[in-house]
This record gives structure tokens, C-alpha cells and sequence, in this order.
């Protein structure tokens, strides 16, 4: 197994500042500033940079996985809505031929009954053309509301599905982390990119209709449509591009005041806001960073506006050069009246087709950029899966062994463990111990399957751990971290969520809970068992760090795996908890089952059968509690040390 290498799935292309954006400046809080290294904001503001044509060139590429994603979200939904909102655009057309047919009646001469009976079909035309346009609007809208959330339903779960199978130690990897965040926002855009691409035909439609009616009518009328168009499609570009960079401003300030707020008024800071008399210093400097939020919105609200005044200057000197010029053309006698009252309809259903089509393409460019990040965090977790042989375990394991193992974390410099022979028989106490960083938790971790060597091997019953079909070992594999999952679940849920298949029998709760004392907390919940624990949440209370650690041990009794891992199972509990939760850890063991206990705490592993002592990645020392005492090595040492302490505080 070689280390993880994650550069090559580094998403290219990325925003960074432009000019405009100028350079980071250097905050006395944040130094650079709280910036989106998270990939959730990693795009915003990202079309600033990109004219018009470069946006339209790009935009298929982006929104082509969007579209077999909304196929397979919805089959047929996507193509009928896309279909109903082009023909709703392409209504203009008849609309446009109608509204030219009744005005050459109506301004044939003076108005007459006569005249307005000759035009009452074109008339009714208009006013069925408009129906059918609304009604296929709604159709397509319908249609859309529809596909969306099946969109967002697929995308997270498709995202989720991957997710769950990546590798753990692909986890530790930051850029993997980074990738995740922008994934999670990708799929949210994901059905952004549906509702904009349906919008998008629509508008597109409407502008093509527009422009065909205006060549049909007379070829010189199509030149003065693009003459008018022009501007406004100039001034939306560069209006949004003020928006954008105003926004990606703003949201750096106010992520970096988001942070300081949540300092004043967290529960986890108030204690030491108020004992160190931080909370003044804090606000002095949320006050600042207010006054640059508001000086940045202002500063680059005045520039937006001159973006858009000078917009509506073009546009207005190309709509009064095109009225002119059509004037003009009446005059000479070149179109007719109804032509020129038919053309000033077409020009202004293009501009706002073109105006709505500028926005769409605009919004779409951005989204697709976050869809195309869901789409390489899937690939790079289909790639990153966790491996698994073919051989399924029958039996829980009667002999662990670790030979020669090394272990390196992705893009770590040095292995996290190197060179380690470690034996874990059935119905074994065994200790690992050392200092912090020295590879204890994963050692822990290869010897149960959750990481597999870079190097070396780790055999269950003789058979390698990569050779074993993964899901199979977990079957037998329990897990009790100082950091396990609080899930903010009732109490019965989160013990029977150790083997969510196995039926939460009274009994079998019950005992559950007597293991590690976790009964005594439940008696005191008002709800029992049924007691939601997240205090976030109505009705929920919170644990204590000891007592969720009952919880915990609970949970891993009611797993009843053949091996159990107690990584700092006691770290919260008090002492006399703690000798009790040994002890019966140790009877775990008498019964069966095999048990690997990491901790700091050397008094409590006396018990074990066999203790390895690891320091920086490597064994240096192992036996039992008195062998280890008479080699007077490093773990007599550590051993003595914490006797000392705990003589002196007692």
C-alpha cells in the first residue's frame, strides 16, 4: 500500500483575487483573514473575472453533469419542462406576427368597424398566443418545482453514499475536507443549475423569436435589434461583475464578524470572557471590522451604480439612435407603420429576453463551477474507497497479529508507525501505552481493520487484513473512543445504534447500561431511555463528559463484539468509575473476548495480559506489568512518575 497522493485530484482552475480585489490585507485578529479554505465559498464572486463570451464558451461543459444528473433524477421531467419553457419563449414569435397582422389592419387607414372586424382574428391570435405562453410557463415551472428537489435528493445522496466508503485515513486528508465542503455546496447548486437552465431556454428562445420576427419583417431591422441589445447585455456583465466582487468582499468581513459573534455569545467561550475580561477587547474589534463591512458595501455600491449609469447612457443613446434610425424608415416609406410598432414590441421583448438570458448564464457559470466540485468529490471518493478482499471472515478471530507494520498518513512526512510486532490472543487483556503522537489510537486501528499497512501485515487467524472482506471484520470489531460520536439522538438510540440490527430487548438494555454504570444516569433522565440528549433541541438535555463516556461504554457493551477496542475509555470518569469500568473490561475479556486498551493511565493496565510501549511510531518496550517493572525501562519510569503524582494529590 503506497501513501495517498491528493494533488492530482486538486480542482484546477479555481478564482483567486483579481486585480480589482486587490491584495489581502493584513488583519491584528486573523492576519489574512478568515477566508474560504472550506471550498464552501470557494467560487462565489468567481464569473468577475470572465467576460461574457468566455462565461458562454464554458457553460455547456459546466452544466452537462447537471443535466445526466436531472435525467436520472427525473427521466422525462427535465426534457418536458426545458421543451415547455422553449415554446413559452417562442410564443414572442407569434405573438409579434399577430400584433404586426392587427396594427397593418387597424392602421390601413381611418379606423372603421370594418377595420377592427379584419383584425379581430390577429387580436384574438395575440390574446391565445398569450394564454398558451402561460400556460406553458407554468407547465415548465411545474415541471421544474418537481425535478429540483429530486435533484438535490440525488446529488447529497449520491455524495453521502461515496462518502461512507472513503477510506479513514483519507479522512485526515485536509484537501479531501476542502473538496467535501465544496461537494456539499454542489449539490445545493446542483438544483440551482436546473431551475437556471430551464430559465435559460426560455429566455434564449425568446430572444431567437424575437430576432427571427424582426428579419422576417425587414433585414435591416435585426441589426437595430443587436444595436439595442447590446448595451444592456454590456451593463448586465459588468453590473454583476460589481456585485459579485462586492459580495466576496462582504463576506469576508462578515465571516471573520460571524466568528467574533459567536465568540461573545458562546457557552464554551463565556467562562473565560469574562474571568480574563476579554469581551471588550472583542467587541472593540467587532465595531472595526463593522465599519470596514460598511465602508466596503458603500465604497463598492458607488461603483456598481457608475457601472450601471454608464450602462444606461449607451443604452439609451443606442435606443434613441435605433428609434431614429426606424424613423427614418418610416419616413422613406421603407417599412410601414405596423412594421415600426411591431419592431419596437420585438426590440423590447429582446432586451428583457437578453437581460434574463445574461443573468441565467451569469448564475449558471458560478453553480456549474460547484457542481463540477460535487462531481470530483464523488470520483475522488469512488476512487479513495475503502478496499476490501474477498474472504469472508466465518468466525470471530482467535490470534491478531501485526508484523512489521508501518504506517504512514496521506502526505505525511514521516510513517506514523514503523517496524511493530504486536500479538492479540482471544480472551486477552492487552495494553498499548506511551506518550501523545507516539501511535497508540492507530495501531489500534490497523490491528481492527479501520486503516490497512502501508507495510507490513496485520493477520486475523493467519489471513491478512487486506485479503479480508472488510464489512466482515467490522461485524466483530467494537469501538470505544474518548471522542465517540454524542449523537444527538434519544438515549435508547444512541446504545442501540452500536448494532442498529440487533432488537433493543429490556433485557438486554439493561445490561447494557449496568456495564460502565450507565443505568445510574438514564434513572436520572426525566424521559429514561427516551430522553433526547441535545440540548439544541426542545426538549433535550445535556450529558456531562462522564457521563456520556457511560453512555459510550454502554453502547459498546450492547455491540457484544468479539473485539473491543477502549481507546481512553475513563479519561472523563472519576476514579472509583474508573476502577469498576477496568474491572469489568477485564471480565470482558474472561468471557471471550479480546480487548485492546489504549490509555495514559498506567495504573489501570496492571491487569493486562501484555503491554506494548510505543514512542515516536516504534515499540520500544513490551511484556507484562511485572516484567516491564524489573526491565526498569521506559514504562517503569512513566509508571513510577504517575504514582508520584497521584501519592502527592491524595
Amino acid at each position: 500500500m503506497t501513501l495517498y497522493h491528493t494533488a492530482t485530484y486538486r480542482h484546477r482552475g479555481r478564482h483567486r483575487y483579481s486585480a480589482d480585489a486587490g491584495p489581502p490585507t493584513t488583519d491584528p485578529l486573523f492576519g489574512a483573514g478568515v477566508r474560504a479554505a472550506s471550498g464552501w465559498v470557494q467560487h462565489d464572486g468567481a464569473r468577475v473575472d470572465l467576460g461574457f463570451w468566455t462565461v458562454a464558451l464554458r457553460l455547456p461543459r459546466l452544466v452537462g453533469g447537471t443535466f445526466k444528473l436531472a435525467w436520472d433524477a427525473g427521466r422525462w421531467v427535465l426534457p418536458f419542462a426545458l421543451a415547455a419553457n422553449v415554446l413559452a419563449g417562442a410564443t414572442a414569435a407569434v405573438l409579434l406576427l399577430a400584433a404586426n397582422q392587427a396594427l397593418t389592419e387597424l392602421l390601413s387607414g381611418p379606423p372603421t368597424r370594418t377595420q377592427l372586424i379584419a383584425a379581430l382574428p390577429e387580436l384574438l391570435t395575440v390574446a391565445a398566443a398569450g394564454a398558451i405562453r402561460s400556460v406553458l410557463s407554468s407547465a415548465g415551472r411545474a415541471a421544474s418545482g418537481r425535478l429540483e428537489p429530486r435533484v438535490d435528493r440525488l446529488a447529497y445522496t449520491r455524495l453521502l453514499e461515496r462518502a461512507i466508503r472513503v477510506e479513514l485515513a483519507v479522512l485526515q486528508d485536509a484537501e479531501f475536507h476542502n473538496l467535501l465542503a465544496a461537494a456539499h455546496r454542489g449539490a445545493l447548486s446542483a438544483r440551482q443549475v436546473t431551475a437556471g437552465i430551464v430559465g435559460l431556454a426560455e429566455a434564449a428562445a425568446g430572444l431567437i423569436a424575437s430576432a427571427t420576427v424582426l428579419a422576417v419583417l425587414h433585414p435591416l431591422l435585426l441589426p437595430l435589434l443587436i444595436a439595442v441589445v447590446l448595451p444592456p447585455a454590456w451593463g448586465a456583465v459588468r453590473a454583476a461583475r460589481a456585485r459579485f466582487m462586492s459580495f466576496k468582499r462582504w463576506t469576508e468581513l462578515n465571516r471573520q464578524l460571524e466568528m467574533l459573534s459567536d465568540l461573545l455569545t458562546s457557552p464554551s467561550a463565556a467562562e473565560e470572557v469574562r474571568a480574563h475580561q476579554t469581551g471588550d477587547f472583542l467587541l472593540g474589534h467587532y465595531r472595526r471590522l463593522s465599519e470596514l463591512a460598511e465602508r466596503e458595501q458603500a465604497r463598492l455600491a458607488t461603483r456598481e451604480a457608475g457601472t450601471l449609469l454608464v450602462a444606461d447612457g449607451a443604452a439609451g443613446v443606442a435606443r434613441v439612435a435605433t428609434y431614429g434610425t426606424l424613423g427614418l424608415l418610416l419616413a422613406t416609406g421603407a417599412v410601414p407603420l405596423a412594421v415600426a410598432g411591431t419592431a419596437v414590441l420585438a426590440v423590447r421583448t429582446g432586451t428583457q429576453s437578453l437581460t434574463s438570458l445574461v443573468t441565467a448564464m451569469n448564475d449558471l457559470y458560478e453553480d456549474g463551477l460547484f457542481v463540477r466540485d460535487w462531481q470530483h468529490a464523488c470520483e475522488r471518493a469512488e476512487a479513495e474507497a475503502m478496499r476490501s478482499g474477498s474472504v469472508q471472515l466465518a468466525n470471530p478471530p482467535k490470534h491478531i497479529e501485526a508484523r512489521n507494520l508501518t504506517f504512514g498518513y496521506p502526505n505525511a512526512m514521516q510513517p506514523a508507525l514503523q517496524g511493530i510486532d504486536v500479538v492479540v490472543r482471544q480472551g486477552e487483556v492487552v495494553a498499548l501505552v506511551g506518550d501523545n503522537g507516539s501511535g497508540k489510537s492507530t495501531l489500534a486501528k490497523l490491528l481492527v481493520g479501520l486503516y490497512l499497512p502501508t507495510e507490513g501485515q496485520v493477520l486475523w487467524d493467519g489471513c491478512p487484513t487486506g485479503e479480508l472482506n472488510r464489512a466482515s471484520m467490522f461485524q466483530n470489531v467494537a469501538l470505544v473512543s474518548q471522542g465517540f460520536v454524542q449523537w444527538p439522538f434519544t438515549t435508547r438510540v444512541n446504545v442501540t445504534i452500536g448494532r442498529p440490527t440487533r432488537p433493543p430487548l429490556p433485557d438486554v438494555l439493561a445490561e447494557a447500561a449496568r456495564f460502565g454504570r450507565a443505568d445510574e444516569v438514564i434513572d436520572r433522565l426525566a424521559q429514561g431511555w427516551d430522553t433526547l440528549l441535545a440540548r439544541e433541541f426542545w426538549g433535550g438535555t445535556e450529558l456531562s463528559g462522564g457521563q456520556w463516556q457511560r453512555i459510550g461504554l454502554a453502547r459498546a457493551h450492547f455491540r457484544n463484539a468479539q473485539v473491543v477496542i477502549f481507546d481512553e475509555p475513563t479519561a472523563a470518569l472519576d476514579p472509583r468509575t474508573e476502577i469498576e469500568v477496568f474491572d469489568r473490561v477485564r471480565r470482558l475479556a474472561d468471557d471471550g473476548r479480546s480487548v485492546v486498551l489504549v490509555t495514559h493511565r498506567l495504573a489501570s493496565v496492571r491487569c493486562a495480559d501484555r503491554i506494548y510501549v510505543l514512542a515516536d511510531g516504534q515499540m520500544v518496550e513490551h511484556g507484562t506489568h511485572g516484567a516491564l517493572m524489573t526491565l526498569d525501562g521506559r514504562y517503569a519510569d512513566l509508571y513510577r512518575l504517575q504514582m508520584r503524582q497521584h501519592e502527592s494529590t491524595t
